[in-house]
């Protein structure tokens, strides 16, 4: 972690300089602003590892959701899963449950085409950039059901956390997507491995 810059301070609200923030950054700060969504921010460079990950966790308090972007096998339906960090992904555990065609991780293009986002920023509010509402939200029932939520703003050089209640009850209703709620087990099916994905 020597190279791994953290900033040990979790400020309320956006940042008080828009210099060095992209774009979509900034866009995400003044949609939450604009639905009344209150929320605090850590500052710090992309979190690859699973030390830098618990670094961010000590500051704001509150565990690391996977986000995965995925795709049925024809690449015709596509989906964003929210789930405990701590849970594996098996793949036939979560396409039976949505009755879909085994599902695998979607190309960098289809997640940038579909939802303005990177490889390693994946976050729910890359729905704001879905009109269309081409990628159907996933959510486990353990994140559904938590006091809090945190996700990137679209970039992984920081992490927010807002209430769950707000982001299911302004933010949700605001794009337009409907959550399928799923219930994800740490238990493997017929020896499944784990799927392992850079995208966090």
């Amino acid at each position: 972690m020597s190279d791994f810059f953290l900033d040990p301070v979790l400020y309320t609200g956006r940042p008080a300089s828009n210099a060095g923030r992209l774009p979509k950054e900034l866009r995400c700060y003044d949609l939450l602003e604009q639905l009344h969504i209150p929320f605090q921010r850590a500052d710090h460079s992309p979190a690859d590892t699973i030390a830098e990950c618990a670094a961010v966790e000590q500051v704001i308090g509150h565990g690391i959701c996977k986000n995965l972007f995925l795709c049925n096998r024809q690449k015709t339906a596509f989906y964003l899963l929210v789930m405990p960090g701590e849970k594996p992904f098996r793949t036939k555990q979560l396409s039976h449950q949505i009755q879909s065609a085994r599902l695998s991780f979607a190309s960098a293009e289809a997640l940038l085409q579909y939802l303005d986002l990177t490889p390693g920023s994946v976050s729910i509010l890359g729905l704001m950039n879905d009109p269309d509402h081409r990628v159907q939200l996933l959510m486990d029932r353990d994140v559904a059901q938590a006091a809090y939520f945190r996700c990137h703003p679209c970039i992984n050089t920081s992490s927010l956390v807002m209430r769950t209640s707000d982001l299911l009850d302004r933010f949700l209703p605001y794009t337009g997507h409907r959550p399928i709620f799923v219930n994800l087990t740490a238990e493997p099916d017929s020896g499944e491995p784990e799927k392992r994905s850079p995208e966090k």
